[in-house]
This record gives C-alpha cells, sequence and structure tokens, in this order.
C-alpha cells in the first residue's frame, strides 16, 4: 500500500472543501476566500495548488469523474449480461460515494458553466461521450438500430433529471432506491 504525500492529502480537503462551500453558495458567487475558510486554509493555498478558482473546479470534476469510472469498473467486475452491464452503468452513476447532494449541486454547476470555460468544456464532452458509449454499447445487444438512441436518451435524459432533483433536495439521498428505480426505467425502455 502507497503512503499519500501531504500535497495530496491537501488538495482532496481542498477539493472536499469545493464540494461543500460551492454547494452552499453556488459557484458563481463562491469565492476562493470561503473555499480556503471551508478547508481550513488561505486563499493563497489554492492559488499555490490549483492556479485559480477554475482550476479547482477543473480538478473538483477530475476527482468526482474518477469515482464514477472506479463505480463504474466495480460494476462492470460482476455483470455477465448486457443488461447487467446497463444497471452498472447507471448503478455507478447512483454510486453510494457519488449520490449526495453537495455532490449532485455540483454536477449541476458543472455541467451549467461548461460551455463558458474551455477547461470544464473539455472535461464535459469527455463525461458525456463516455456515458453514451457505455449505454450504446450495452443497448445495441439489446435493442434494433432504429431504437439505440431513443432509448440511450431516455435513459440519460432521466439520470440527469434525478441529479438535478437531488441537487435542489432538502433530505438525504437514498442511493438504493435510486438504484432500484433506475433498474425499473432500464426495463421499462427495455422489456
Amino acid at each position: 500500500m502507497s503512503r499519500k504525500r501531504i500535497r495530496d492529502i491537501r488538495n482532496e480537503e481542498l477539493i472536499e472543501a469545493t464540494i461543500v462551500a460551492v454547494h452552499k453558495r453556488g459557484y458563481g458567487v463562491v469565492t476562493m476566500a470561503e473555499i480556503a475558510r471551508e478547508a481550513g486554509a488561505s486563499a493563497a493555498s489554492i492559488n499555490y495548488y490549483f492556479g485559480s478558482k477554475e482550476g479547482l473546479m477543473e480538478a473538483t470534476m477530475l476527482h468526482l469523474l474518477g469515482k464514477l469510472r472506479r463505480a463504474m469498473s466495480e460494476g462492470y467486475a460482476t455483470a455477465r449480461t448486457p443488461r447487467e452491464r446497463l444497471y452498472a452503468v447507471m448503478d455507478a452513476n447512483f454510486a453510494d460515494g457519488l449520490f449526495t447532494v453537495p455532490q449532485c449541486s455540483i454536477w449541476m454547476q458543472f455541467w451549467a458553466n461548461a460551455p463558458y470555460s474551455p477547461r470544464l468544456s473539455r472535461l464535459h464532452r469527455i463525461n458525456r461521450a463516455r456515458v453514451r458509449s457505455h449505454f450504446l454499447a450495452e443497448l445495441r445487444a439489446l435493442l434494433p438500430a432504429g431504437q439505440l438512441e431513443t432509448a440511450r436518451q431516455a435513459l440519460q435524459c432521466y439520470m440527469d433529471g434525478v441529479w438535478l432533483q437531488a441537487a435542489q433536495s432538502d433530505a438525504p439521498l437514498d442511493p438504493d432506491e435510486a438504484r432500484a428505480a433506475a433498474h425499473r426505467v432500464v426495463d421499462l425502455v427495455i422489456p
């Protein structure tokens, strides 16, 4: 087992503080000083590690995309059929460590701000292409070609809609229920 460097630990603390601060105040108005205060650090440390607020947001999204990728790999490791792999795609997006109100909130704010930032836009395009590819890879084995895109859009829009609702929730989220509901949606789209 490798030891974490102090820099990596500090980066994680700043990223977690970013998730909390952006959820509380919103990406457009939160300041580096507020994020630093949430982390018990100085704004200068954010500049040192990330260069700018945009750099911090990019690092935060890369962190969350890493969580999503790990959840996807875990699901794929046990999935045996195209339907099970489709469930795994949905499950990853509602994973315990990812499907929380603050994290859903920052994802929504990321999507809203991506068109205005080349760095964030690049991450957004990569993520959307990856999600699209995962859905289509499994749907091809389950549906005729003429139904693929409609099914993909239905599943992706469902997922995005749940995340949007979650970002606005006042109550804690139930990832188990979200995954069960996502499976029911998959079963409705692919009888």
